[in-house]
Order: structure tokens, then sequence, then C-alpha cells
């Protein structure tokens, strides 16, 4: 009897470690997520802005993350392959140092331009490119991520999991980027340099593989650049715009 038993037991004691691995792991790869998508988050919210309309932007998140989920999926059944495949690397940090570049200079040349910000309504037509973007932005950013997370633990539908709540907690930050970037002066140019951070990074790892960035380092970085993007409230900000008022400034 004891001998019969003992295979039972050993699958279970295995259950067991696969189970408490689980517990561990999946908490860890939704916070590596969070952490690593903040910057995704804030790019993300600044694209889907150019839309205007909230109802629009709603639409064009949950569109795109649709698509970067499936997007996103695909890279961490490839991941073995995809992360060793240099020439997609060097698209998504040139795409990435793009994005950061353009926008930069898109914004300056409005801020030249001091009037009123006109706002034109984006009609239908302009929702797909938008979405596209969106798709697009995320799936570079993702290449950090996942090499992140399959670095942590090779069980694929662990990391896969984690990139299905990474995306869904994606959308939360959006839609709450989309408020405060109408709040904070700073902080979309804030998200564009992070932005261009991380293709920085992805185009320092290919170019210099024996140089390694300390993920510290990294995260300080991030972590700087959006302390100054939350530090100064637009000055026509319906909540401090009274006091502003009284305050004298200008």
């Amino acid at each position: 009897m004891e001998a019969e038993s003992l295979p039972s037991l050993t699958t279970l004691v295995q259950g067991a470690d696969q189970w408490g691995e689980v517990l561990l792991l999946l908490p860890l790869l939704v916070a590596l997520e969070a952490v690593l998508s903040a910057d995704n988050a804030i790019a993300l919210a600044a694209i889907s802005r150019r839309l205007h309309d909230p109802v629009r932007q709603g639409q064009a998140l949950n569109l795109a993350l649709g698509l970067a989920l499936v997007l996103r999926l695909g890279l961490i059944v490839a991941a073995r392959w995809v992360l060793r495949f240099w020439p997609l690397q060097l698209l998504a940090a040139i795409y990435l140092l793009w994005l950061c570049g353009s926008q930069l200079l898109a914004r300056q040349s409005q801020e030249e331009d001091a009037g009123s910000r006109s706002a034109t309504p984006a009609g239908a037509a302009d929702l797909l490119p938008v979405v596209l973007t969106l798709g697009l932005t995320d799936l570079a950013f993702s290449l950090d991520s996942v090499a992140a997370a399959v670095a942590v633990t090779d069980r694929l539908a662990l990391v896969m999991a984690g990139g299905v709540i990474g995306v869904l907690a994606l959308r939360l930050t959006a839609g709450l980027f989309i408020r405060w970037l109408d709040v904070f002066t700073h902080l979309e140019t804030a998200g564009y340099l992070a932005v261009g951070l991380v293709g920085l990074r992805l185009l320092v790892r290919l170019l210099l593989p024996q140089l390694e960035i300390p993920e510290w380092l990294m995260l300080a970085s991030v972590a700087a650049l959006f302390a100054w993007g939350f530090s100064r409230r637009r000055s026509s900000s319906p909540e401090v715009s009274p006091e502003a008022a009284g305050g004298g400034g200008g």
C-alpha cells in the first residue's frame, strides 16, 4: 500500500509546488507589467487625445488594446524566437525614438503658436489610424516587458496570464492619464521622454550587448520623469484658476 501511494503523493507535492509558484510569480509578473507599462500608458493616452472627443478616445483605447492583447499573446508564444530577432527589436527602438522626437517637436510648435487650442473634432476616418498607432506602440513597448517576464519564469501560461492582466491594467491607467494630461503641464512631455528612454535602452541593448544597464537606473529615471511630470498644474485648471486669479501672477 505504501509503495502504491508514493506516486500519488509525489503528484500532490508537485502540484502544491506548482500552485505555490503561480501564487508567488503571478503577482510579481503583474507588478512587473504595471511598472514597465507606466510610460506605455501615458504614451497611449497622449496618442488617443488626438481624437479630442472622450467617447472616441475610449473607443480607440478599447479597440487598440484588444488588438494589443492579440499581438502581445502572439509575442509571448514566439518570445524565444522574437527576442533573438534583432531587426524587429531595431525597428521597435527606431519607432519609439521617432515617436518621442516627432511628438515633442509637434508639442513645441503648438506651444509656439500660443493661441487657443484649435480642437478640430476628429471624424470616423481618424479612428482607424489612431487605433493602429496605439496597437503598434504597445507592441514596441511589449518587447521590453515580455523580455522581463520571460526572464522571471519560462511557464508560458503564467506569462500569458500576466500579459492579459497587464493589458487590462493598461486600459485603466491610460484612461486616468487622459484626464491627468489636461491637468498637469509637463506630464505629456515627461511621458514622451520616457518613451524615448525605452527606445534608447532597446537600441543600446542591440548595439552594445556587453553594456549592462541596471534595472534600478531605468526605473529611477522613469520615476524622476514622472515626478517632474506631476510637479506643475495648468494655470487654466478649474481647481486652481480662482486662486490663481486672486494670487496675482501675470
